[in-house]
């Protein structure tokens, strides 16, 4: 019998199980019962506590579930901003996309759902470059290609600086569990860095201002144009790992949409999927896991143990 990948989600919530096998891809049993029988074994239990520590389950002969302390940790921590830190994309971006375009009269307007097919799309000047590409560009836009990428340089300048003091006035909020996990990973010696597709005086202004100095201070940002290639590809991760000394393998990303999933999972990493406003249907079967949120207790959903456990392999047999 093929080899099944199993893990779970906290002991707080009802337990949500993620199977892979050679002939098949990730695949997600929400809400499992704490006895779930599965290729020929009995899953009583996917998770436990052991005072007061997470730990995980390995699943062993004879159908029963041995709970062990998990005392892997990744080497780094890896979020990708918008959508994971914070649910900017539709009232913060998207708004300030428009303002931006209402400001420099283009006559364009991109409504919720247009946004939504936009983010498929990785990196704001990408995006607008493509849009126009596809209806026409604007009349006031000039007609040389370079001139072009100058137009769109400076209209995302401008958005950016509109975006920045929205973050300044904490109008968007953390999501729940960002601040907690970020805490666990720096007790713990974990790198933790933030790699994004975004612009990285945008990255800087949403860490520095929501995450308070004493924890911006130790996370390291790669954004914007740093690398030459955006996600899906995994540029941006690679980065991250060699610019902090730690091999790929030994990262958890925390993404929320398909194409920061491809990134990490092409950069050869772990990746845990916390769905936004505008991905929640979105393909994630190649997760290692999926949630709606990182969470804080009492409603959490995973935290830094969940996330080393992803490190180490348990098998069925």
């Amino acid at each position: 019998m093929a080899s099944t990948v199993i893990s779970s989600s906290s002991p707080s919530t009802s337990t949500a199980l993620y199977f892979q096998n050679k002939a098949t891809p990730f695949s997600r049993i929400a809400s499992a019962s704490p006895s779930t029988s599965f290729l020929g074994a009995t899953l009583k239990s996917v998770a436990c506590k052991n005072k007061g520590r997470f730990v995980h389950s390995k699943i062993s002969k004879g159908n029963d579930v041995r709970c062990s302390v998990d005392s892997v940790v990744p080497k780094a921590l890896l979020f990708d901003c918008d959508g994971v830190l914070v649910d900017t994309e539709k009232d913060g971006h998207r708004v300030s996309f428009n303002d931006t375009f209402t400001e420099k009269e283009l006559g364009v307007t991109w409504d919720v759902d247009l946004y939504g097919e936009l983010l498929k799309i990785g990196g704001g000047k990408e995006r607008m470059t493509a849009y126009f590409n596809k209806v026409g560009w604007p009349d006031k836009a000039p007609k040389s290609e370079d001139e072009r990428k100058e137009f769109i340089a400076g209209l995302h300048k401008r958005k950016t600086e509109l975006f920045m003091a929205l973050i300044e006035k904490k109008l968007l909020p953390l999501r729940p569990g960002v601040a907690k996990l970020i805490d666990q990973a720096f007790a713990k010696g974990v790198n933790v860095a933030v790699c994004s597709t975004s612009n990285e005086k945008a990255v800087s202004a949403i860490v520095s201002n929501l995450l308070v100095p004493e924890r911006a201070e130790k996370i390291q940002i790669f954004a914007g144009d740093v690398v030459p290639r955006k996600k899906p590809d995994p540029a941006i991760y690679l980065l991250a790992a060699s610019t902090l000394g730690v091999e790929p393998s030994s990262c958890v990303v925390v993404e929320d949409s398909a194409i920061g999933l491809a990134a990490a999972k092409a950069a050869g990493m772990k990746c845990i999927v916390t769905k936004s406003g505008y991905t929640a249907d979105e393909d994630f079967l190649n997760a290692d896991a999926v949630f709606d949120c990182i969470g804080d207790p009492p409603e959490e959903r995973f935290d830094l143990a969940f996330c080393g456990s992803l490190l180490e392999k348990q098998y069925i047999s």
